[in-house]
């Protein structure tokens, strides 16, 4: 399995299951920025707890390895889990969606995107990757995250709803890290 099949069959799966989905990480990055190598798929998905058993039973145990267990606490908890692909080292990360504004506006925000032949997959909007993005340097100061940014920046430039990057800058207190991109982005 390659990584546009794993994702071709999580989106399948997503939207036959009905759950509201978006894919952001690296790969929304790459989809709106500069192309690098990842070897996963980040996903947040808004999961109720009655729909984990369908959820599980998706992911057939002879290709994927999913702990029902795990997926349900993720599910009370709000936290992440994984979904393995042994055979090929392949693993969807999978961010079950909190209440907060921000995960309700970018489910909200998510696009549509031809990144496979033949079908569409929801992915986060350029602007809410950027966020997120800023949160994950925020926390860890690597500097892959403001690559990434850096990237979106260049490639989607005046495209970019600058007003609402503004107000979630503020909301989620990122001021610090939007000016560390600001700052690079004059440099020649």
């Amino acid at each position: 399995m390659e990584t546009h099949d794993l994702l071709r069959f999580v989106a399948e799966t997503f939207e036959r299951l009905g759950l509201n989905y978006l894919v952001t990480g690296s790969m929304a990055t790459i989809a709106y920025g500069e192309p690098r190598f990842t070897n996963d798929i980040d996903v947040v998905v808004d999961l109720p707890t009655g729909k984990v058993a369908a959820f599980c039973a998706a992911f057939p145990p002879e290709q994927f390895y999913v702990s029902a267990a795990a997926v349900a606490e993720a599910v009370r908890l709000r936290q992440p889990f994984n979904i393995l692909h042994p055979e090929s080292g392949l693993k969807v990360d999978v961010f079950v969606a909190s209440e907060s504004e921000f995960d309700r506006s970018r489910l909200g925000r998510a696009l549509r995107l031809n990144v496979l032949p033949d079908r569409t997959v929801s992915f986060a909007s350029p602007e809410d990757v950027i966020l997120k993005k800023l949160v994950y340097y925020r926390e860890g100061a690597s500097e892959k995250h403001l690559r990434d940014v850096a990237g979106v920046l260049r490639v989607r430039g005046e495209q970019l709803d600058m007003n609402y990057l503004r107000e979630w800058v503020q909301k989620l207190e990122l001021s610090d890290a939007w000016q560390v991109i600001l700052d690079r982005s004059k440099k020649p």
